[in-house]
């Protein structure tokens, strides 16, 4: 097929919900999904949320046969989660890991012990080399009141930039993975308008699947439904994204995603539903260039807004680590009052007084605890406050760049 101008390209894409201790149900979980993937005739295996390792492995040695190549991306305490399977040869792999990812102290969430990051593979198929990206986004949690949409505006410039500077050798670029924001979201917008990247539901020719392509949806069984009450129907998030940058057009053929419980089980695959693609991929007269979608009229806009979102987020990292700062400093002089009350009662300044060591030493520890505490955020917040600096200016400079085209 070397040097063929048509090919399809299947591409399946799931958020595996496989947290070890945690996830419900995960063993057999894994291995419905490794047999499924067995069954089909897919050519990319694209999973998020791959924690364990083990897990990993068993997927590997299950789909040997079918997925002969594949990669795990390592990142963060945990790992990113991050895996992909592919049935032709895998020529370099690269990970980034976002700078931005979430508060360590929120254990209730544990994203930041993640190492929230994006893998990129390189395959050459028929003599077309594909840019295969894989990334899951900071989760929201709550949409009232979204507290990471900073950080997760920080991961989505991250993503598009890097998409932009490791892409310009390649013919296709494709992008999968669980983006944790709706369709009409300013991260989606600026992540397609920086980048050019099309969205295979919104292009696809055919859809089958689950309503308005909703991945998270209410009658899941392992979906908690409270977050699910303003979208009856479910939402979006799980996305495959693409785009042709030289000599070739892709158009997505036919969109699927499952819905519901595995074929004769009564446990879903996951609490997301998997999203598969058909690609088709054609080499046409005239080069395309490489021109990205960096001129579209509301492109200004889109990063004034995303800029904004990281300025609220900026300001408010800097009121964190002005309060820990202070606590620090609180903390550090309630030592240093301690340190003179005891070097007081060494010399004999309070003669004839008891001196209670049980609570001065209660009171020592106390203070060194919050002293150190203290500084950890404030290390934190200011790392925090100079990585949204960091995107806000780029941001800058692109919006300034954009204003200025005729």
């Amino acid at each position: 097929m070397e040097g063929d101008p048509t090919l399809r390209l299947r591409v399946f894409d799931l958020n595996c919900w496989a947290i070890r201790y945690l996830s419900k149900r995960r063993q057999e979980r894994i291995w419905l999904i490794g047999d499924m993937l067995c069954q089909e005739d897919f050519d990319l295996v694209l999973l998020q949320e791959v924690w364990s390792e083990r897990d990993y492995s068993d997927l590997k040695v299950k789909l040997g046969g079918c997925y002969p190549f594949s990669h795990y991306f390592r990142s963060g305490v945990i790992g990113s989660g991050l895996c992909v399977f592919s049935r032709f040869p895998i020529l370099d792999t690269l990970l980034y890991q976002y700078s931005l990812n979430g508060y360590p102290y929120m254990l209730q969430h544990g994203d930041w012990f993640c190492g929230k990051s994006v893998g990129l593979i390189i395959i050459k198929i028929s003599g077309i080399i594909f840019n295969i990206y894989v990334t899951h986004l900071h989760a929201e949690y709550c949409r009232e009141k979204d507290t990471y949409l900073p950080h997760r505006l920080v991961q989505t410039w991250e993503l598009a930039q890097f998409i932009r500077h490791t892409s310009k050798a390649a013919d296709v670029v494709l992008l999968g993975g669980d983006l944790n924001m709706h369709p009409e979201d300013v991260g989606i917008r600026l992540l397609r308008g920086w980048t050019g990247l099309q969205d295979a539901f919104s292009e696809a020719t055919h859809f089958e699947g689950c309503e308005d392509g909703c991945t998270l949806v209410p009658n899941n069984c392992f979906t908690d439904k409270s977050e699910l009450l303003p979208f009856p129907l479910g939402i979006r998030i799980d996305y495959i994204l693409y785009k042709a940058i030289s000599s070739f057009m892709v158009k997505c053929e036919e969109l699927k995603t499952t819905t519901g419980a595995a074929p004769g089980m009564d446990v879903p695959f996951s609490d997301h539903e998997a999203v598969m693609a058909t690609l088709h991929i054609q080499r046409r007269g005239q080069a395309a260039g490489a021109a990205l979608a960096t001129a579209e009229p509301m492109l200004a806009d889109v990063v004034t807004e995303a800029r904004t979102e990281v300025g609220v987020g900026l300001r408010a990292a800097q009121r964190q680590r002005y309060s820990s700062g202070r606590m620090a400093l609180l903390a550090l002089l309630l030592l240093l009052l301690q340190a003179m009350a005891a070097l007081g009662a060494l010399a004999g300044l309070d003669a004839g007084q008891p001196f209670p060591k049980l609570s001065f030493c209660l009171l020592a520890f106390l203070a060194i605890g919050i002293l150190l505490l203290a500084t950890g955020l404030h290390l934190f917040h200011t790392m925090e406050v100079k990585m949204l600096h960091s995107t806000e200016e780029q941001m800058r400079m692109v919006l300034q760049t954009l204003q200025e085209r005729p």
